[in-house]
């Protein structure tokens, strides 16, 4: 788990599991046979050439604890253990329907979940690439893993991969004209080793990187790189870390590519301090570390989504084009990758199949989970924002009086935090034509979201065509939660039937609870869920980390 409360490390429980990926037609490549699992061969390790780099990156600070808030705490925990004393549940949503016995449960009774394939280690991310067949990510072990009829069938690539905390092989998406257009892009963090390793030191400075393979129906073969972001995070004076490295990635309707990569430990301009990590701005400009910033060159590209041809290049219709040309140099460039910026970390992204929106979600620390509707040119206000700008006091409240009250971070304390929504506003870092956006859905307490996705058939029914999934990235919040959004006509705005939560934020009584959002559950025990895709029957599959299994939501 990292600072947050989230699942980092690959817990190797091998359990059965089923990978789920996007809808696609029937592929070219016919569905094998269902085979042993002990027979498949696993191939050489796959070292991408590099070249060698120095250290880097991390950090943490304190703050007094409020006695109002003490007292606030005190009675949502009183509240909370007379509820189990009753044998209640505070967050039971009706009884669970059709569940495998221990397994996950669906809570609306038209919906039952089985078990779709199982054995697989750690697994962060899956693609389909015919009917019953499936690549599936191992974060640990680098692998990716072809799974046929529910059984893993071979392993196409093994990368050589360094998995410390929230670091590995995390993502992948298939060019959008595949199998025709054989490409499949991985998002990845290299070991220096040649094998796979979770000492964090043993990565390049840029060892996140996002590659093109090639399949030719039974091999990945490496083809290009498309960029190379940093990974380090040994920063002078502080504790050495490895996560937010984000990791999900997604073709859109444009055909272009949307890679997120979380803030990295960073404290620079692109987390909207434009001085660097300092409390007074405008003031002497700070070096976010050892390696230079804050301002966004090369190895300081973080909290971003970018937007990259599906060769890497960078489109000419990015928001920041034009700025980025005119500021030249290696920042320039950098600038000219950015979609969106101003993010913390998350672990799920979805397109929707209906408008091309694209829709992230957003951990915080202690406070302010997100859900997203990514602009062109969007700011989303990390670190001096989490959460609707209104509620910035609210926002320095939680993370100066509770859990590490440093935002994970030593060099830019929560007690910088502003005290108004203006002044909020008036700090951030802006690029031209740069605009910032409050998230379309919040909860006051982080509740610690994970994999993303759209349901892009009427299979489970007319009334979830086109729903929005959200899964956990904890076990600890009903067994690792499955959440279902419907979107207004216009699809750009949570809809909502609660009237506590028409102001689009659940104002939750703790970490890791969700008072107020109880009518948006609608599964429960799926464990830390890493991505939701649409599979080709059109039934909704699920992929879960700690129990090494894809699960398949279908209608009873």
């Amino acid at each position: 788990m990292d600072e947050g409360g989230h699942c980092t490390n690959g817990t190797r429980r091998r359990q059965s599991g089923f990978t789920t990926g996007r809808r696609r037609p029937r592929n070219a490549f016919p569905t094998r046979a269902r085979r042993e699992r002990g027979m498949h061969a696993r191939p050489s390790r796959t070292v991408v050439p590099r070249r060698q780099t120095v250290e880097a990156p991390n950090g943490s600070s304190g703050g007094g604890v409020a006695p109002t808030r003490v007292r606030r705490q005190k009675r949502a925990i009183i509240a909370m253990l007379a509820l189990a004393a009753s044998g209640l549940s505070m967050t039971a949503v009706g009884a669970p329907a059709n569940a495998e016995p221990g397994g996950p449960t669906m809570l609306d009774r038209k919906l039952a979940v089985r078990t779709a394939a199982t054995g697989l280690v750690s697994p962060t991310g899956l693609a389909f690439i015919g009917d019953d067949d499936m690549f599936v990510l191992e974060k640990t072990t680098g692998r990716v893993q072809r799974v046929v009829n529910g059984v893993i069938a071979g392993t196409p690539l093994d990368l050589a991969v360094n998995s410390g905390s929230e670091r590995g092989l995390l993502g992948i998406a298939l060019h959008p004209d595949f199998p025709t257009n054989p490409g499949v892009y991985l998002y990845w963090t290299e070991s220096t080793t040649g094998s796979d390793t979770s000492i964090l030191g043993e990565t390049p400075l840029l060892g996140n990187r996002v590659d093109r393979f090639v399949w030719n129906g039974s091999t990945l073969t490496f083809d290009r790189n498309l960029i190379k972001i940093r990974a380090r995070q040994e920063d002078a004076g502080q504790p050495a870390r490895a996560n937010h490295n984000g990791g999900v990635i997604s073709f859109g309707r444009d055909g272009k590519l949307y890679t997120f990569t979380g803030d990295l430990g960073r404290r620079g301009q692109l987390q909207n301090l434009t001085c660097g990590p300092t409390a007074v701005c405008p003031g002497q400009t700070v070096p976010d570390d050892q390696f230079g910033g804050p301002a966004p060159d090369n190895a300081h590209l973080s909290g971003v989504v970018l937007r990259l041809n599906d060769d890497g290049t960078t489109p000419t219709d990015n928001p920041f084009y034009g700025p980025g040309a005119a500021m030249g140099g290696e920042i320039g460039a950098t600038v000219q990758k950015i979609f969106s910026y101003g993010h913390r970390n998350g672990f799920g992204m979805a397109v929707d199949p209906a408008t091309g929106n694209v829709w992230l979600q957003e951990n915080g620390d202690d406070s302010f989970s997100e859900i997203n509707r990514l602009e062109p040119g969007m700011n989303g206000g990390w670190v001096q924002i989490a959460g609707p700008v209104q509620r910035v006091a609210q926002f320095k409240e939680i993370e100066t009086t509770f859990g590490g009250q440093n935002l994970q971070q030593l060099r830019w304390p929560p007690s910088n935090i502003a005290d108004t929504p203006d002044q909020a506003l008036g700090r951030l870092f802006m690029l031209p034509g740069a605009h910032y956006r409050d998230p379309e859905f919040s909860w006051r307490w982080e509740v610690a979201p994970g994999g993303l996705g759209f349901l892009n058939s009427r299979a489970l029914g007319p009334e979830f065509q086109g729903d929005l999934f959200m899964g956990a990235a904890t076990a600890a919040l009903n067994g690792g939660y499955l959440f279902h959004f419907n979107l207004t006509g216009n699809r750009r705005k949570i809809a909502v039937d609660d009237p506590r939560l028409k102001d689009r934020v659940a104002d939750n009584l703790a970490k890791h609870e969700i008072t107020e959002s109880e009518s948006l559950l609608i599964g429960r025990d799926f464990g830390v869920v890493t991505d939701i895709e649409t599979s080709p029957d059109g039934n909704l599959s699920v992929l879960s980390l700690t129990n090494g299994a894809v699960y398949t939501i279908y209608r009873r």
